[in-house]
Order: structure tokens, then sequence, then C-alpha cells
């Protein structure tokens, strides 16, 4: 697929999902360069922001079969995965909610580790386990999935291992303007109704959609912003405040984020710019505080600042 072509194909599917979402268009542009990178995003905000409503208008644009799990503390793993069940005398394979395109985990914290460790093998190696046998999940597959950062009362954090597999985790935050906030409100008018989703077109098919993920493989990347790449995620490591920086993966992410961002630019070759607009949010949730700078407030965030400061940017011809 061209630059040019592919460049048109994802503004016209930014464009599809700002017709239904009123919010940041660099948000919805991050949103795809994870699903075109095959990556699971993780929505870490408070309630009533319209991450349930993005993540049905982004998988419905791009022509993908969308579910909604609701996690709450009494939801198992089979409920996710699937089960035998006994059918005409014969234990046959009953298939979870996790068969389909883009999964929807609302509120992931709500569950417990068990039922969250469910997801693990799916996100990683995109298969699960069902009673000893293994099945392939559908093609394209990555999970959205959402957390309340504030509210913890009934809710179980996050193990790391879980977290690392979050390709990158977005916060949306409130409407940026006043004009914003009357948008919302002039197209619930305009809806008649709260989720509009059914009435939204596909900008690609599902078939296209894959094959832009093929193409965003083919995007070039110079030793030198490959070495750019590792010494940032090396600084987050050696950093006087952490307790433990981001992991190999964390620098993988750096990779496929950059090389999607750079397509959907109608580049053919990643630039340094393209990993340092992705470097918050691939690398954040991977740093792991001292416990005296997280009770001072310190954020994560902080620590990739530093390493973007302090990593000399490469310089050269990226094509």
């Amino acid at each position: 697929m061209r630059e040019d072509e592919f460049s048109r194909k994802t503004n016209e599917i930014v464009e599809r999902v700002s017709e239904y979402y009123v919010g940041s268009e660099e948000l919805v542009r991050k949103i795809l360069g994870s699903g075109l990178s095959n990556g699971n995003v993780l929505f870490e905000d408070f309630p009533g922001l319209g991450k349930t409503l993005l993540a049905k208008i982004f998988a419905r644009s791009i022509g993908a079969e969308f579910t909604r799990v609701q996690f709450t503390p009494d939801l198992l793993p089979a409920d996710i995965t699937g089960t035998k069940v006994l059918r005409n005398g014969r234990f046959v394979i009953e298939k979870g909610p996790i068969f389909t395109n883009v999964l929807l985990a609302d509120e992931i914290n709500r569950s417990p580790p068990k039922t969250q460790a469910a997801l693990l093998e799916a996100m990683e190696e995109r298969q699960v386990t069902i009673e000893g046998e293994t099945f392939s999940l559908p093609s394209p597959f990555f999970v959205l999935a959402t957390q309340n950062p504030v509210e913890q009362e009934g809710t179980y954090p996050l193990p790391e291992a879980q977290i690392d597999r979050f390709l990158i985790r977005l916060i949306p935050g409130y409407p940026e303007s006043t004009d914003d906030e009357i948008e919302i409100l002039y197209r619930r008018i305009k809806w008649k109704r709260d989720d509009p989703t059914s009435d939204v077109v596909p900008a690609v098919s599902l078939a296209e959609f894959s094959r832009m993920q093929e193409a965003v493989e083919n995007v070039y990347v110079d030793p030198k912003i490959l070495k750019y790449i590792a010494e940032l995620v090396r600084k987050t490591r050696d950093h006087e405040m952490v307790e433990l920086g981001a992991s190999p993966r964390g620098g993988l992410a750096l990779l496929k984020m950059s090389r999607a961002m750079a397509l959907m630019d109608g580049r053919g070759y990643v630039i340094p710019d393209d990993v340092k607009g992705v470097a918050y949010e691939c690398l954040a949730h991977r740093i792991i505080l001292k416990l005296e700078y997280e009770i001072e407030g310190i954020r994560a965030e902080e620590v990739v600042r530093d390493a973007l400061n302090s990593v000399e940017v490469p310089k050269g011809d990226w094509v």
C-alpha cells in the first residue's frame, strides 16, 4: 500500500470517528496507531468521559466486530474465554466474548487477578486456552480496557505483567473547551439517543484494515533511530526516582507506534519526532516509582520527560 493511500485511509477513519466523538483528534490518531500496530490500549481516566463510546465508534469505523465485557468482582475467567458445556450428550466448547476483533474490557480493575489473568494469553499471543485446548483468536484482535484511577474501593490493581501488555496508556481528559461541551449536548439532541454507533458507516473494511497493519511492518527505521529508542528506554531504568524502569517491551511499543504514526503522516520512514510523539503513552505506565516519590505525588511521566530531555536526538537522513 502506497504511503499517500495509507495516509488518506487513516484520515478517513479519524474523520469518521470525529463525526461522533467530541474530543482530541490526536487521541483518536493514537488509538488508531495502536490498532494498526495490533496493540492493546489502556484508558485511564474518570467515568463519563466517553471512553466506551469512543471504543465502539472506533471498532465500527474499521469494520471490526466489537464486544464489551463489564468487569465485576464476580466475573469468572470462563465468562471471558469460554468453557465446555454438555450439549446433546457430549461436551462441546462454547466460546466466550473474547472471540471478537475489538474487546472492550470495561473497568478492568473491578475483577480479581484470576479473572484479569484470563486476558494475558490473549493480549500477547492472540490465542486462548479452554480446558487444555488452544484456540486462535480472530485477526485482527486487540483489547481496549478502561479503569478509574481515583476510585479504589472494590478494585484490584492490575498486575505489572498485564500493564506491560498494553501497548499504550491514554488519558482522554475532560473536554478542552466550553464549545466542546456544548457540541456534546447538541449531538445528543441530534441523535435522540445516547449511543449512535449503529449509524456509523465503516470508513474501511476489516480486510483493508488488515492490509494497513501489514503496511506498517514495512516502514523503514534507521539504526540511529533504533539506538535512540533503546537509549530512551534504558534511561527510564537509570533514573534516581525509579524502582523499576520500562521493559524491553516498552522499546518494542515505541518502535511499533512510531512506525504507525510515520505512515499515518504519509512517510515510509521514521523520524525522531515520531518517537518523541508517543514516548509518554508507550513508557509511563511501565515505570514503577520508588515509594517515597509516589507519596510526594510525582508521576512517571516526569521520568519520561527527563529521559527525552537527556538523551541526544539523532540527526541524519532517515529515508
